[in-house]
Protein backbone atom coordinates (compact mmCIF):
# COMPACT_ATOMS: atom_id res chain seq x y z
CA UNK A 1 0.00 0.00 0.00
CA UNK A 2 2.66 2.75 1.23
CA UNK A 3 4.37 1.79 -2.39
CA UNK A 4 0.86 2.64 -3.88
CA UNK A 5 1.05 6.03 -2.28
CA UNK A 6 5.00 6.85 -3.46
CA UNK A 7 4.07 6.46 -7.00
CA UNK A 8 1.16 8.69 -7.01
CA UNK A 9 2.96 11.22 -5.20
CA UNK A 10 6.04 10.89 -7.24
CA UNK A 11 3.51 11.00 -10.58
CA UNK A 12 1.94 13.89 -8.75
CA UNK A 13 4.99 15.91 -8.47
CA UNK A 14 6.77 15.07 -11.65
CA UNK A 15 3.49 15.91 -13.84
CA UNK A 16 2.31 19.60 -11.76
CA UNK A 17 3.08 22.61 -14.00
CA UNK A 18 5.39 25.08 -12.25
CA UNK A 19 4.32 28.85 -11.00
CA UNK A 20 1.70 27.56 -9.23
CA UNK A 21 1.30 28.82 -5.47
CA UNK A 22 0.92 28.05 -1.96
CA UNK A 23 -3.17 26.92 -1.15
CA UNK A 24 -5.09 29.67 0.30
CA UNK A 25 -6.06 29.33 4.13
CA UNK A 26 -9.69 28.94 4.19
CA UNK A 27 -10.74 31.12 6.10
CA UNK A 28 -13.65 28.67 7.65
CA UNK A 29 -13.28 29.03 11.95
CA UNK A 30 -12.48 25.43 11.91
CA UNK A 31 -9.43 25.30 10.41
CA UNK A 32 -8.41 28.17 12.12
CA UNK A 33 -9.11 26.67 15.56
CA UNK A 34 -7.11 23.53 14.25
CA UNK A 35 -4.57 26.06 13.12
CA UNK A 36 -4.30 27.72 16.92
CA UNK A 37 -4.23 24.02 18.07
CA UNK A 38 -0.98 22.95 16.00
CA UNK A 39 0.19 26.33 16.67
CA UNK A 40 0.13 25.45 20.46
CA UNK A 41 1.56 22.33 19.74
CA UNK A 42 -1.68 20.24 21.21
CA UNK A 43 -0.82 17.69 18.65
CA UNK A 44 -3.74 15.10 19.73
CA UNK A 45 -6.31 17.98 19.46
CA UNK A 46 -5.17 19.15 16.29
CA UNK A 47 -5.28 15.92 15.05
CA UNK A 48 -8.81 14.84 16.44
CA UNK A 49 -10.35 18.29 15.08
CA UNK A 50 -8.30 18.09 11.59
CA UNK A 51 -9.27 14.25 11.51
CA UNK A 52 -12.91 15.63 11.82
CA UNK A 53 -12.23 18.31 9.47
CA UNK A 54 -11.20 16.48 6.72
CA UNK A 55 -14.41 14.02 6.27
CA UNK A 56 -16.23 17.15 6.48
CA UNK A 57 -14.41 19.72 4.69
CA UNK A 58 -11.61 17.88 3.11
CA UNK A 59 -9.02 20.59 1.71
CA UNK A 60 -4.96 20.45 0.96
CA UNK A 61 -4.49 22.56 4.03
CA UNK A 62 -6.29 20.48 6.46
CA UNK A 63 -4.58 17.50 5.57
CA UNK A 64 -1.32 18.90 5.69
CA UNK A 65 -1.92 20.75 8.85
CA UNK A 66 -2.98 16.72 9.82
CA UNK A 67 0.23 14.95 8.84
CA UNK A 68 1.97 17.46 10.39
CA UNK A 69 0.39 16.88 14.19
CA UNK A 70 0.68 13.45 12.99
CA UNK A 71 4.63 13.26 12.14
CA UNK A 72 5.35 15.42 15.58
CA UNK A 73 3.87 12.49 17.41
CA UNK A 74 5.76 10.05 15.20
CA UNK A 75 2.98 8.34 13.29
CA UNK A 76 4.89 8.60 10.37
CA UNK A 77 3.12 6.36 8.39
CA UNK A 78 -0.49 8.16 9.01
CA UNK A 79 1.22 11.57 7.93
CA UNK A 80 2.97 10.18 5.11
CA UNK A 81 -0.60 9.05 3.83
CA UNK A 82 -1.74 12.18 4.72
CA UNK A 83 0.88 14.28 3.16
CA UNK A 84 0.22 12.28 0.00
CA UNK A 85 -3.87 12.91 0.56
CA UNK A 86 -3.23 16.60 0.49
CA UNK A 87 -0.91 16.91 -2.79
CA UNK A 88 -3.55 14.94 -4.27
CA UNK A 89 -5.77 18.33 -3.54
CA UNK A 90 -2.90 20.75 -4.27
CA UNK A 91 -0.17 19.20 -6.22
CA UNK A 92 2.22 22.26 -5.48
CA UNK A 93 1.20 22.62 -1.82
CA UNK A 94 4.16 24.12 -0.61
CA UNK A 95 3.44 23.23 3.07
CA UNK A 96 2.72 19.73 2.14
CA UNK A 97 6.22 19.48 0.07
CA UNK A 98 8.17 20.80 2.67
CA UNK A 99 6.59 18.74 5.77
CA UNK A 100 6.73 15.35 3.29
CA UNK A 101 10.41 16.16 2.69
CA UNK A 102 11.09 16.65 6.21
CA UNK A 103 9.75 13.40 7.21
CA UNK A 104 11.61 11.89 4.89
CA UNK A 105 14.72 13.42 6.11
CA UNK A 106 13.80 11.80 9.40
CA UNK A 107 13.61 8.64 8.12
CA UNK A 108 16.25 8.76 6.64
CA UNK A 109 15.05 9.13 2.59
CA UNK A 110 17.03 11.57 1.74
CA UNK A 111 17.07 10.77 -2.24
CA UNK A 112 13.08 11.85 -1.82
CA UNK A 113 13.74 14.82 0.09
CA UNK A 114 16.49 16.12 -2.21
CA UNK A 115 13.17 15.27 -5.25
CA UNK A 116 10.82 17.25 -2.86
CA UNK A 117 13.85 20.24 -2.56
CA UNK A 118 14.09 20.09 -6.50
CA UNK A 119 10.09 20.26 -6.97
CA UNK A 120 9.98 23.25 -4.93
CA UNK A 121 13.10 24.88 -6.36
CA UNK A 122 11.02 24.76 -9.28
CA UNK A 123 7.81 26.31 -7.54
CA UNK A 124 9.80 29.08 -6.10
CA UNK A 125 12.94 30.00 -8.87
CA UNK A 126 13.10 33.13 -6.39
CA UNK A 127 12.84 31.02 -3.13
CA UNK A 128 10.22 30.83 0.03
CA UNK A 129 10.30 29.73 3.40
CA UNK A 130 9.21 25.98 2.53
CA UNK A 131 12.20 26.38 -0.06
CA UNK A 132 14.70 27.50 2.86
CA UNK A 133 13.34 25.04 6.12
CA UNK A 134 13.33 22.03 3.54
CA UNK A 135 17.03 22.97 2.68
CA UNK A 136 18.17 23.55 5.83
CA UNK A 137 16.34 20.58 7.27
CA UNK A 138 18.26 18.03 4.28
CA UNK A 139 21.69 19.94 5.22
CA UNK A 140 21.32 19.25 8.81
CA UNK A 141 20.16 16.06 7.96
CA UNK A 142 17.05 16.32 10.66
Amino acid sequence: MRMGFVALALGLLAGAPAGAVDTVARPGPELAAARALVKEKRWDAAIGALARLTVVEPSADAFNLLAFSQRNMGDFRSALENYFRALALDPDHLGALEYLGELYVKTGEMDKARALLARLEQLCPAGCEEREDLEKAIKEGK
